[in-house]
């Protein structure tokens, strides 16, 4: 009940005297009192004195009690905000130094990766050529075909990882599978290595042999028509093209692609001015469609030397030359014979 509604019921001064002269009620009304004291106190005018320099020069500002205190509390509440920000600033700050070293490693991992990726596919490379290299020396000196212990390719398929993501947490998968394809990638290397090396060995017994083997282009150009069967540019009908031809600009030089005898230097049968030369084992080689011979039958040549070039004669559709190797008289794919 407050106050007001206490006095309402005062009727008689003895009833205002009873209550103003009991203790508890001189509680109550010194507990008014000291409300409305610190109402007052709080809403006095206060005045804030700005010195402007060292001179004594200065200026007042009053503000009313409560606009004082509002201030106070805008002021703590702009303090505590930016105590705040500058806490949540400073965390994202961390974390995006975080996240740009974490970008950086991803990059340095990956420019690794690629660059493993490249010297590995070049490693691969390099066995292929070793190996088609070693395939036709093979068959140049009827030396059978081995049978390999290690595969073309490693097991677990296509190993080029530049083309594939690398997720983080793929790395130790990754690193396992490098290890495993290096590690096969050696033995086929070490493999490699022996092959040669016993080839180099029955190189060294077969020089003479070797250098009278077809082994280079006779001439520059492109290649019009391969060995075996086409249709013939004459006639309309299937035929089997015994060697090859080489399209080039008249007048391209010609040369032995190994070294030998020459046993015929004149005029063909349809082929126009040609050239045979003997080889050892039983391989001769032909040019035909020539511009000019170079060469007299029973002349020595030797591998590189030139015997003639390019023309447009006898049955011809253009400047080329067709070229042509036999063993023991049966025509085989002169591309078997063409290491360069």
């Amino acid at each position: 009940m407050s106050f007001s509604e206490r006095s309402e019921r005062f009727d008689t001064p003895a009833d205002r005297f009873h209550f103003f002269t009991n203790p508890s009620a001189r509680t109550v009304r010194h507990g008014i009192r000291g409300m409305a004291a610190r109402r007052h106190h709080m809403l006095r005018d206060y005045q804030i004195v700005i010195f402007k320099d060292q001179h004594g020069v200065y200026r007042k500002l009053r503000l009313r009690g409560w606009l004082f205190f509002l201030t106070l509390l805008a002021i703590a509440g702009m303090v505590a905000a930016n105590i705040v920000l500058l806490s949540y600033y400073g965390e994202y700050t961390l974390k995006e130094l975080e996240l740009a070293a974490a970008e950086k490693t991803v990059q340095e991992q990956k420019s690794q990766l690629l660059n493993l990726s490249e010297k590995i596919k070049g490693i691969e490379a390099d066995l292929s050529r070793i190996r088609d290299f070693d395939a036709k020396l093979r068959l140049m000196i009827n030396l059978d075909q081995e049978p390999r212990n290690v595969s073309p390719q490693p097991e677990g398929g296509d190993q080029d990882f530049s083309k594939k993501y690398i997720p983080l947490y793929r790395q130790e998968m990754l690193a396992r599978n490098l290890h495993k394809f290096l590690h096969d990638l050696g033995e086929k290397a070490s493999l490699e290595k022996t092959e040669q090396e016993k080839l180099l060995a029955l190189f060294n017994e077969n020089k003479d042999y070797l250098s009278s083997t077809p082994a280079i282009w006779p001439t520059q150009g492109w290649i019009s028509s391969e060995f075996g069967e086409r249709v013939s540019p004459f006639s309309g009908r299937k035929e089997f093209h015994k060697g090859l031809d080489i399209s080039t600009t008249l007048g391209t030089p010609v040369y032995a692609t190994a070294a030998g005898t020459v046993s015929f230097a004149g005029e063909g049968q349809g082929s126009g001015p040609t050239v045979t030369i003997e080889h050892r084992g039983g391989i001769t080689t032909s040019y035909s469609h020539l511009d000019g011979v170079a060469v007299t039958q029973g002349q020595t040549v030797s591998r590189g030397e030139a015997i003639g070039s390019v023309g447009d004669s006898g049955r011809s559709t253009g400047p080329h030359l067709h070229y042509e190797v036999r063993v023991n008289g049966v025509p085989v794919n002169p591309m078997r014979y063409i290491l360069n």
